[in-house]
């Protein structure tokens, strides 16, 4: 699975007290079961909701093609609302 991100944006994230941790991080989400959501038909995005250490987040993502294939272009991430993790409960 291939990861893209503007690292500018990343960094961003990471010094926002709201959001507490970078694109690089977030990755993490993949690597465990989380839930998925549709967001919005165009761009076609989804919301991820997983752990990344001990905290839930949710990550919005747009799958893109080009000549290697598959990539997940990754937008935005903030640590999910009580909303969000009762979604997770419920689905995961």
């Amino acid at each position: 699975m291939r990861f893209e991100f503007d690292p500018e944006k990343s960094r961003r994230l990471r010094e926002n007290p709201r959001r507490g941790i970078g694109f690089e991080e977030a990755m993490e989400i993949f690597d465990h079961p989380y839930c998925l959501d549709r967001r919005s038909d165009l761009p076609e995005q989804y919301c991820a909701i997983g752990w990344v250490g001990q905290r839930l987040y949710s990550l919005v993502f747009e799958v893109r093609e080009d000549e290697e294939g598959e990539s997940y272009h990754l937008v935005t991430l903030w640590k999910s609302t009580r909303e969000e993790k009762e979604f997770y409960a419920q689905n995961s």
